[in-house]
């Protein structure tokens, strides 16, 4: 598998699209309110990239596997749109993009990473805790009385 930062020549921005439309389906119908995934565009998916790091993992035909968006904040690296391939999950993709990280956010003297995940998804929850993040907080979407969705954290060493 071979992932790297997405730069001012990567072309591929239907595929992109098509990968996290594809990953966050599974969500429609389960989650209210809907993934944001369904508000991104060709525009708006590129100035995402432009305004976060964006890194891809390929496989070795260049097949696009999975993708994850960080942006730092002041203590931690959030975590945004991770998607993996319907096709390759569970094959070690989501671990690898969050291992890269857990590393981008050392280089940054960064102390955690930060993701949120809707509160239906409990094996989303389960997943992540696996993979060292710990639940640190319940909040809501605007406009919702209830909890939607939970922030989980990651110590980087």
């Amino acid at each position: 598998m071979d992932i790297r930062k997405i730069d001012d020549g990567f072309d591929r921005w239907q595929e992109l699209l098509m990968l996290i439309c594809d990953a966050f389906s599974y969500m429609d119908g389960v989650i209210d309110p809907p993934s944001s995934a369904h508000d991104l565009t060709l525009e708006n998916l590129q100035q995402k990239v432009r305004d976060e790091a964006c890194y891809i993992a390929c496989d070795e035909n260049d097949v696009l596997l999975g993708c994850i968006f960080c942006k730092a904040e002041p203590a931690t690296l959030y975590i945004g749109k991770l998607a993996v391939s319907p096709l390759a999950q569970g094959k070690g993709v989501g671990v690898a993009l969050c291992g890269l990280a857990e590393q981008l956010a050392q280089q940054l003297g960064l102390k955690a990473l930060r993701l949120q995940t809707r509160i239906e998804l409990v094996g989303n929850h389960v997943k992540f805790g696996r993979w060292g993040f710990i639940k640190t907080a319940e909040r809501s979407h605007a406009g919702y009385q209830r909890i939607t969705y939970i922030e989980m954290q990651k110590q980087v060493a």
